[in-house]
Parts: C-alpha cells; structure tokens; sequence
C-alpha cells in the first residue's frame, strides 16, 4: 500500500469516530491511529525515494528531450543550409544557361547577318559577271548577224561595202 491509501484510511477513520457533545471533539482509538501513523511514516521514506527517482528520471528524460531537440534542430539548420545552397547553386546555373543561350543568339544573329552579307555580296558580283557575260554574248550575236548580212549583201545585189560598215560601227557602240 502506499502513503496516499494510508493517509485516506486515517481520514475515514476521524471522520467515522464518535463526536463528543456539545464539542468539536471525537473519540478515536488510539492504537489504530497510531499504528496508521506510523506505517505513513515507514512508507514516507521509501514514497519520497520513488519521488526524487521519479523526479531524477524525470531531469533526464527532459535532458535527453533537450538533446534531441537540439540534435534535430542542428539537422534541420544544416538540411535548410543545404537546400538554399542547392537553390543557389540552381539559380546560379539558370543564369548561367540564360547567359550562354543570351550569347549564342546574339552570336547566331551575328554569323546569319554576316553570311547574308557574304551571299548577297557574292551574288552581286555574279549579277555583274552574268550581265557582262550576256552583254558579251549579245555583241557576238550581233557581229555574227551582222557577218551574215555582209555575206548575204553582195548576193542581195544592192547593198555596198559601206552600208555594212555602217551597221557594225552602230553594234559596237560607235557612231555613224
């Protein structure tokens, strides 16, 4: 049994005692109250010992709670240092990716500008080379007409010499 049960019995058994008259006094037997008093105290000893055990186990297991905590706590710091490194270190190559896709546009623009102007510079200068080329062409088919007309003149029967000249001077540009 324990203390508390020890100390209702001596309350039961002051209250159920036998009042006196006219008084705020009882009638107990002494042996019993006695022999429940000092069974209180031999349980006193033994229950304060429970409780300063208790309350030991209790100091440690709330410094062990402390140590937990603090050991989770310490994770926990280390695990938000973590992942703000990793978004940092995210952040840091996004801008990156940015930068190098920023440079290969203005790079690709560059080069496109650049061999636009290469083709277009070259196909000018072939414009001018086939206009040249077609101008050659049309003096040779001009001169070739105009020999077919100096041969065919003499047969025509009319025309002379000078006529003829007159007509090649007119195809290369000359004046008559």
């Amino acid at each position: 049994m324990d203390v508390q049960e020890r100390l209702d019995e001596l309350a039961v058994l002051v209250e159920d005692a036998k009042s006196m008259p006219l008084s705020a006094s009882c009638i107990v037997n002494r042996a019993q109250v006695l022999d429940l008093i000092e069974e209180i105290r031999n349980l006193l000893p033994e229950s304060v010992q429970r409780a300063d055990e208790l309350l030991a186990d209790r100091e440690a297991v709330v410094q062990d709670g402390r140590r937990e905590a603090d050991r989770i706590l310490e994770r926990a710091r280390a695990e938000a240092d973590r992942l703000v490194s990793e978004h940092e270190v995210y952040l840091a190559a996004v801008a990156e990716a940015q930068a190098v896709a920023d440079a290969t546009a203005y790079e690709t623009s560059l080069m496109r500008k650049e061999t636009d102007d290469y083709i277009d510079a070259k196909l000018a200068t072939f414009e001018i080379t086939l206009q040249k080329t077609l101008q050659t062409v049309d003096r040779g088919r001009e001169r070739l007409r105009s020999q077919m007309y100096q041969e065919l003149a003499p047969q025509a029967g009319g025309r002379g010499a000078e006529e003829v000249f007159d007509a090649e001077a007119l195809d290369e540009g000359g004046t008559v």
